[in-house]
């Protein structure tokens, strides 16, 4: 395993994919179906041997019909069988290149795809031929008149198509067989590639050890050559490309730096004068501290190579020399910087875990020891490789290597970092608990043993484990615990970000918690996209393995029968959101513009906006279907579903939905409107596809099922006009003139400024009471919802006019005689039909008018 490719590949891993995703699939889909064109074009003018003895004795338009796609998946399966014997032969010659290997096994898996594509293009011409051939029936037998000549030819060439389909259907599902058994190979060969690598034994004595260090000498002479040849020769030759190269590398250096100090200041800050930083504080700044200066040197070190690489400056010997060193000085950076961020060494109140002072900065130094003896060694290796050493000063290299990370391992088993919960941090530690202090010295002690017996290889890549891949794990495991906080409710609101949307856009408690769980997710998202495939770099596994798995995972998730493709799910989503909000936009600027300057009621802008809603919604449904690739036909599935459950339990649901686009387009009433529907009455305030709020005069909202408006009677006060009636019913004692009362209730409703002369008011004598007269004003407004208010002053004012008039109390009165005894025994509570001072007229009592007036005009309404 080669670090350099490793390490290079790092962080355009998931960058490859994504490529990979955009280019290599319409690449495919293109092969597929190149040669399907030049068949189409040559066909008529020369059509192909494999076709034309079939055709001979057929008529003109069925060799048309039948020829291109039966040519088109013959040549697409003659392709793919001598792309797949070549690949063989390639695969032969790759046996002990596992990057070679993994490419190869792409091309199998996308060479699989096509045999695929070539049989499932013949399936609808298959089903065709089926159709037609039903439709044709059985050859008459023996006795029956015989058939139309052109049915039994159309039969013969029918029945020969299907013969030719199901021989290539055969085909190719023979290939797509050698092709399985080629992938599967090449997956065996890899893996038994990777285990003699890593079991590879090799003797271990002084006498190797001597003859190393002899080698090193040399090697370290030659190394002092060729880089001094070469910048001699870069000096004096390429000076000015040098010059450009490293000008340009500085600069992009410096973009890099500035940059992410700019862009994420407040995550790589951490000031001294924070004496508590909160745990989430903590962890982000941890995080982000890590990633950030790794991804921004990573940056530098490709661009610093690309621009030397450009310009010719690098020589073959030295370009693979300055790869590593970028490369190992990445990772020494990457494991530094986590280090510094989990342990602190100088700023405990930073610092993640609990450990002392003493003991954080051991743990650092043991930590930093281990992966610069791992990147040196790494860098020693590749620089033998350069030069042609021989094999054993590698081995002898990886061999140190080895033992010193394992004794390093090992001391770090005596180390007491360890503090009690009340404890300082600059309080002196305690040992490590029993397993850790046990898996310390079990691993170091491996570690050499593994060593010492020759297995070299395997020392080294458990090393490296132990180093790069810890490295990663600790910041994955930071990465999620900063999403975890992140998420946490009320906990986005507190941090940078959160305060400044607040701040911004005045947004609530609710939403910052909503936006801190997106936020959450999106850093559990980054977390696993980001360091999965380098954990599977480090494991042996090569970008081509993590391209096409990523492009499997992303395209052709299998279950059962049917394949999702996610990119296409992200897709169909994406327009639907973007039609919802296109819908949302033109409702928005039709009722505000078109409808607005058409001064149309309040209930049309409604109806319209809805219904353009309705249809807006609709057609971006059905284009994220569309682009999610779900084919529209098995919608029919779904819909006989709907009917089945309408028969069954949904027909309430489909009739209040009938119901709402009936009131929608019929508008019996609309959004303002005062209706009355059996004991509901108020004002309607929204009509959705479901049902109607009305809101009441309590200000209560009523939720009413459409059905249950167009079903029954609804009386609407304000369907045409807001004109409306009004009455108010007046009683006079038998004392009274009534042709007196009938003028002054006239003259009372005309003085009213908001009772209208046409049509004008009225008064009628309606009933001979008891004790009194009835009388009933009708009057009429222009705004039926002010008739409340008039009828309140139109009382008044009869109740003062009568006062000053002397016509009896305009309210019913009863009174009822009682002796002392009966009062006494009624106690200090009167009764409620008993007048304080009884009276033989009514109209010298005017001052108990008011309240009686109140109670009786409670119960009138």
């Amino acid at each position: 395993m080669h670090l350099v490719g490793k390490l290079t590949a790092v962080s355009l891993a998931v960058l490859t994919a994504a490529v990979a995703l955009a280019g290599s699939g319409p690449a495919i889909a293109q092969q597929a179906t190149q040669p399907a064109q030049p068949a189409q074009q040559t066909q008529p003018a020369a059509p192909a041997p494999q076709a034309q003895p079939a055709q001979q004795d057929q008529p003109v338009d069925g060799a048309e019909t039948a020829s291109p796609a039966l040519q088109q998946a013959e040549e697409q399966l003659a392709n793919a069988d001598r792309e797949l014997t070549l690949l063989g032969e390639r695969v032969e010659k790759a046996r002990e290149d596992d990057t070679l290997l993994a490419e190869l096994k792409v091309q199998v898996d996308a060479l699989s795809g096509q045999i695929i594509a070539a049989t499932v293009a013949m399936r609808p011409r298959l089903e065709e031929i089926k159709a037609r051939l039903t439709e044709l029936g059985d050859p008459p037998g023996e006795g029956q008149p015989p058939e139309a000549a052109i049915v039994t030819e159309e039969r013969k060439r029918l029945i020969a198509e299907r013969g030719k389909i199901n021989a290539l259907t055969g085909r190719a599902e023979n290939l797509s067989v050698e092709a399985k058994k080629l992938a599967n190979g090449i997956t065996a060969t890899r893996r038994a590639l990777f285990s003699n690598t890593l079991l590879r034994h090799t003797e271990i004595s002084a006498a190797t050890l001597a003859e190393a260090v002899t080698t090193t000498i040399g090697e370290t002479q030659a190394l002092s050559r060729s880089v001094g040849s070469w910048l001699t020769f870069a000096w004096n030759y390429k000076r000015v490309p040098l010059l450009i190269a490293i000008f340009l590398s500085l600069c992009a250096a410096l973009i890099f730096l500035a940059g992410s100090r700019r862009l994420f200041a407040p995550f790589l800050r951490h000031n001294g004068d924070e004496e508590e930083p909160n745990y989430f504080r903590q962890l982000s700044v941890a995080f982000w501290s890590t990633v950030i200066p790794t991804v921004s040197a990573t940056a530098f070190a490709m661009s610093s190579y690309f621009f030397l690489n450009s310009f010719n400056v690098l020589r073959p010997d030295i370009a693979p020399i300055l790869a590593i060193t970028l490369a190992v000085a990445v990772v020494l950076l990457f494991v530094t910087s986590l280090a510094q961020a989990v342990l602190s060494p100088r700023q405990s109140n930073w610092r993640l875990v609990r450990v002392s002072d003493q003991g954080a900065r051991m743990l650092f130094i043991s930590i930093v020891a281990m992966a610069l003896v791992n990147v040196l060694d790494y860098l020693a290796g590749r620089i033998s490789e350069s030069l042609g050493s021989p094999v054993i000063l590698t081995v002898a290299k990886s061999f140190v290597a080895s033992i010193i990370i394992g004794l390093i391992l090992m001391s770090m088993a005596w180390i007491r970092p360890m503090l009690r919960p009340d404890e300082p941090f600059d309080a002196p530690g305690r040992a490590w608990p029993r397993v850790i202090w046990i898996s310390f010295l079990l691993f170091g002690a491996l570690l050499v043993a593994i060593a010492l017996a020759g297995y070299v290889g395997l020392a080294r890549f458990i090393a490296t484990q132990i180093i790069v891949t810890g490295a990663i794990l600790v910041t994955m495991y930071i990465g999620i615990l900063t999403g975890k906080s992140v998420s946490r409710q009320g906990a986005f609101a507190e941090t940078v970000p959160g305060r400044y949307l607040e701040r911004r856009f005045n947004l609530e408690q609710v939403a910052l918690d909503q936006i801190g769980l997106a936020a959450g997710l999106g850093i559990y998202a980054l977390v696993l996209l980001f360091f999965i495939p380098l954990i599977l770099l480090q494991w042996g596994f090569q970008t081509a393995d993590i391209e096409s798995w990523a492009y499997r995972v992303l395209t052709e998730i299998r279950i059962g029968t049917i394949t999702i493709s996610l990119v296409g799910l992200f897709a169909g989503v994406l327009f639907f959101a973007l039609g919802f909000v296109v819908t949302r936009w033109v409702q928005r600027w039709i009722d505000g513009n078109v409808v607005a300057r058409s001064r149309v009621d309040a209930g049309v802008r409604n109806s319209i906006r809805t219904g353009i809603g309705y249809v807006g919604v609709g057609l971006a449904g059905l284009i994220g279907l569309s682009a999610a690739g779900i084919d529209l036909s098995s919608l029919a599935l779904v819909a006989g579903a709907l009917s089945l459950g309408v028969g069954f339990g949904l027909q309430n649901i489909v009739s209040n939905f009938v119901s709402g686009l009936i009131l929608l387009v019929e508008r019996p009433f609309k959004v303002g409107d005062w209706i009355v529907s059996g004991t509901t009455e108020g004002f309607v305030r929204r009509i959705s596809v479901r049902a109607t709020e009305i809101e009441t005069f309590q200000h209560q909202s009523i939720m009413m099922p459409n059905s249950l408006l167009i079903n029954a009677s609804v009386g609407n006060w304000t369907h045409r006009n807001k004109l409306g009636r009004s009455e108010i019913t007046v009683t006079v004692t038998y004392a009274s003139d009534p042709r007196r009362v009938i003028d002054l209730l006239q003259e009372i409703a005309a003085a009213h400024p908001m009772v209208l002369k046409n049509p004008s008011p009225s008064v009628g004598f309606t009933a001979f009471g008891d004790e009194r007269m009835t009388f009933e004003l009708r009057i009429y407004v222009a705004d039926v919802l002010t008739a409340g208010n008039v009828r309140n002053d139109i009382r008044v004012s009869i109740y003062e006019r009568f006062r000053d008039e002397g016509i009896g109390a305009p309210f019913p009165l009863k009174i009822e005689d009682t002796t002392p005894e009966e009062q006494a025994s009624a106690g200090a509570e009167p009764s409620s039909a008993q007048e304080p001072e009884p009276s033989a007229e009514p109209e010298e009592a005017p001052e108990s008018a008011p309240s009686r007036v109140a109670k009786r005009g409670s119960r009138r309404g």
